[in-house]
């Protein structure tokens, strides 16, 4: 085995989902993810926690969505029970086929979904960590070899996770304080309103309220947004090719949207339900070890010089204590590139220039 493996394994267990002995976990492992998932039953066991095994497959969940009648009933009690009593889950993910789920009907997507909000607020509601094992076809997606694929995987996945939080540290204090976000590119013109909001400097560690390894972002919550934006990085979304998505907000919610490719998607997404037309999510990724889109939504919106926007739900880490954010059944996230003629205001002040961060041009570093 690859030490590397190993390194991922105890990164995951240690630094990510924090795991004790006695602790109830859930490992959710995908079909291509077998050779992480025994590295991380290895450590989990070193640790004494209790480990129940699930198998993940996108072919197994296009073959049950393609042949149900779509009328699913509602948080099943047995799955339910599952992340209710469970104390992390750790999802492995690495597919062999990253469009296995292209033929599904959008709208049985869309009511199964809506059917399992409860199953997915308990698995919520753990130290739930998500991370992804290299495969040959995250490669292919990626247009990588698969050697370099695995290196492009481990360079973004173990970094000195300590001192990264240090530097983020930076960016959640100016968002903490702020009360306007002004993103302005080429195609956009958003603002974005998160007075009252805490932004979470998602170092990859449930101590951070980090749930993505590998992570490396800063992400709040807007309450209301205006303006247009456009997303020129490439996406898979539901198995889909997405491009060029431009959507129009009007008092907090999307009043219109367009895409080079994938509109249908989009329209999707965004008519999921009430929730969907509305952001729940503004990200800023700050990893230098990502640096290229691969299609996988996982690594590209940690990707420095990047922000990202996702439709749909909000997370509680971001709000108020009793305050409900904007609820959906979806969360899809849509990133646009900052490393051109570009600027991220916060309060009127310039926070980054053209993909580079004010602390960096004092420090004389831009990679």
């Amino acid at each position: 085995m690859d030490s590397r493996i190993r390194e991922h394994a105890e990164t995951l267990v240690d630094w990510s989902a924090r795991i004790e002995a006695g602790d109830d976990v859930v490992v959710s492992v995908d079909e291509g993810a077998h050779d992480l998932a025994v590295a991380v039953a290895e450590a989990l066991g070193d640790r004494g926690a209790n480990v129940t095994t699930v198998y993940s497959s996108e072919e197994v969940q296009r073959a049950y969505l393609r042949a149900h009648d779509g009328e699913f009933d509602e948080d099943p009690i047995h799955e339910l029970s599952l992340y209710e009593n469970a104390d992390s889950v750790l999802s492995l993910g690495g597919g062999r086929n990253t469009a296995a789920s292209a033929d599904v009907p959008g709208d049985r997507t869309q009511r199964y979904g809506r059917a399992r909000q409860e199953i997915r607020e308990a698995r919520l509601a753990t130290d739930w960590v998500s991370t992804v094992h290299p495969t040959r076809a995250l490669a292919q997606q990626a247009g990588m070899a698969y050697e370099e694929y695995a290196d492009f995987v481990y360079d973004a996945t173990l970094r000195d996770w300590e001192s990264l939080a240090e530097e983020m540290g930076q960016l959640k204090a100016i968002l903490d304080d702020g009360e306007e976000v002004r993103i302005v590119n080429e195609g956009t013109d958003l603002t974005l309103f998160i007075d009252g909001r805490t932004a979470v400097n998602s170092a990859a560690s449930v101590a951070y309220d980090s749930h993505n390894l590998p992570s490396g972002e800063v992400f709040t919550a807007p309450y209301d947004t205006a303006g247009v934006v456009t997303f020129d990085v490439p996406m898979t979304i539901r198995g889909r090719d997405v491009r060029d998505v431009k959507l129009t907000f009007k008092d907090g919610v999307v009043v219109d949207w367009e895409a080079a490719q994938g509109e249908d998607v989009i329209d999707e997404v965004i008519q999921t339900d009430g929730g969907s037309r509305q952001l729940g999510e503004l990200g800023i990724g700050m990893n230098r070890g990502i640096d290229r889109p691969t299609g996988r939504i996982l690594f590209d919106e940690k990707m420095a010089g990047t922000v990202h926007l996702a439709l749909g739900r909000a997370y509680d880490a971001n709000l108020p204590e009793g305050e409900s954010g904007n609820d959906s059944a979806v969360h899809v996230d849509l990133i646009t590139d900052m490393t051109g003629d570009s600027r991220l205001e916060v309060d009127g002040e310039v926070v980054q220039r053209d993909g580079v961060f004010r602390w960096e041009e004092s420090e004389g570093r831009t990679e």
